[in-house]
């Protein structure tokens, strides 16, 4: 493993451009009304997890794709200090977008175009060399799921090959056959929230154990009423049970590492190499301001968890800092404008 000077991660994801539309109410067919507001922001969770390595002060490059419309996203990030040498401007595509329709009560509704980010080079439909990933100069690689899954499952194989530490952050979660046939083998690191540790267990159930889950049949939404409403100590029975059971599955891998963030309730960790084999509970770092916005701390928590590891910071200082980046994070408005730099969490660690 290369030292901590000479660690360098790879962020392989999506780059968008989020625009928001401020509106009364949500659209309703055949209807045309006015925004109070446009805001156009950078995003994408490839984008956002790179500037998040990169605001913890670890090196970082982004690999993936623009349009032309999508230069200024590069600047953002470069000034942020992500290394942009591997982000290629397409002629003929638009960078990915998401539309999203905010109403004043506090819905939203959400409009995605991939755009630039399912840009898969033509050499790719043929079996060739030049279909391998040029991982040469990093030690750790940052995955997501909102690029075409071949490509991320290329990556994630070759890194294993080359000896890359590698972190997979699934969201928004694949189809029950694509996790089966995931190359689970090649991975070190899964960061999941409750939700989709409940899925992935769903998704490995044989038909004689479906029915044992009780979230079984119940959509995204009232999966994550159903969980927020648990006390702390029920949700961190049910998914520590959770955590184990997926480490023993068939179809996945007894040596990955799991973190499940549990939102305000902190997270889990379990790895299987410890002594101890427990799933280890953390509790999440207490706001000083008021909750304002929570859409970036997932990818927050994954940056600065990468960036820890590439310090070869103890596990559970690494945790302790993500969770004090996340706080600092939801207490601001937006994505990537939110994550704090190290320094502001290092000051907030202090006053603790």
């Amino acid at each position: 493993m290369a030292s901590s000077s000479q660690s360098r991660c790879l962020v392989k994801g999506s780059i968008n451009i989020d625009e928001f539309f401020a509106l009364p109410h949500i659209v309703r067919p055949g209807e045309t009304i006015s925004s109070t507001s446009l805001t156009k922001t950078a995003g994408g969770k490839g984008a956002n997890q790179s500037y998040a390595v990169s605001q913890a002060s670890g090196k970082v490059d982004l690999d993936g794709y623009i349009g032309k419309d999508g230069e200024w996203v590069r600047d953002y990030l470069v000034n942020g200090g992500v290394g942009d040498k591997r982000l290629i401007t397409l002629d003929e595509e638009l960078t990915g977008r998401a539309i999203i329709q905010s109403s004043s009560d506090g819905e939203n509704s959400i409009v995605l175009h991939a755009g630039a980010n399912y840009y898969i080079p033509s050499s790719s439909s043929s079996s060739s060399s030049s279909d391998i990933p040029d991982l040469d100069g990093y030690s750790h690689i940052l995955l997501q799921n909102e690029i075409p899954l071949s490509i991320t499952r290329s990556y994630l194989i070759e890194s294993n090959k080359k000896g890359l530490i590698s972190i997979f952050n699934p969201s928004p979660m694949l189809s029950d056959q694509d996790l089966k046939q995931f190359p689970w083998k090649s991975l070190n690191w899964l960061i999941v929230n409750e939700v989709e540790l409940n899925d992935l267990l769903i998704a490995f159930s044989t038909p004689s154990s479906t029915n044992q889950n009780s979230l079984q049949n119940q959509n995204n939404q009232n999966k994550i009423k159903i969980l927020e409403d648990l006390e702390l100590n029920e949700l961190i029975e049910i998914s520590s049970n959770n955590i184990t059971t997926l480490n023993t599955n068939q179809y996945f891998s007894k040596e990955i590492n799991i973190i499940c963030t549990l939102g305000s309730k902190g997270i889990l960790y379990f790895t299987p190499s410890s002594s101890s084999k427990d799933v280890k509970h953390l509790p999440a770092s207490k706001l000083k301001n008021p909750l304002r916005d929570t859409t970036g701390a997932g990818d927050c928590f994954a940056g600065y968890f990468v960036a820890g590891l590439m310090r070869n910071e103890h596990l559970e200082d690494v945790l302790k800092t993500c969770l004090t980046a996340c706080a600092i994070c939801v207490e601001n408005q937006g994505a990537m404008e939110s994550i704090p730099s190290r320094d502001e969490v290092i000051s907030r660690q202090k006053e603790q």
